[in-house]
């Protein structure tokens, strides 16, 4: 199994992190739904190219975090994980994506009140 996950070596974000970040989405969006089976470590190594150390450090936070389980001899799956929990990562996500974006803007020298009328601009388009 492949997971749409995408690292970027550019960033400054650690791949380790970019992994689970993107795991942690997936689950709380419902693309990986509980009991879902997850790639092995080394599969999943492979697949982004880069170390098994890397894989095995998001897939340990991961499990430390209760978004997946490992079980022995069978391989690792989605965990149940609660609503609530989804929910607040989405919004941290989410969150975290627009200050994001905020700072984009403030290095390219925009004010507060640009960066809102972008926004809400972006956000009006889409609701076309």
């Amino acid at each position: 199994m492949s997971l749409p996950i995408h690292i970027s070596q550019e960033s400054r974000e650690p791949i380790y992190h970019q992994i689970e970040t993107q795991i942690k989405a997936l689950i709380s969006s419902g693309s990986l739904p509980a009991g879902t089976p997850l790639p092995s470590i080394r599969a999943l190594a492979k697949d982004l190219e880069c170390s098994v150390i890397t894989t095995r450090r998001a897939y340990h936070d991961l499990e430390q975090e209760h978004f997946i389980k490992t079980i022995q001899g069978r391989g690792t799956f989605v965990a149940e994980v609660e609503i609530n929990l989804k929910e607040k990562i989405k919004e941290k996500t989410v969150y975290e994506a627009i200050n994001k974006a905020i700072d984009i803007g403030l290095q390219h020298d925009y004010q507060l009140n640009d960066l809102e009328r972008i926004f809400t601009d972006a956000v009006n388009e889409r609701r076309k």
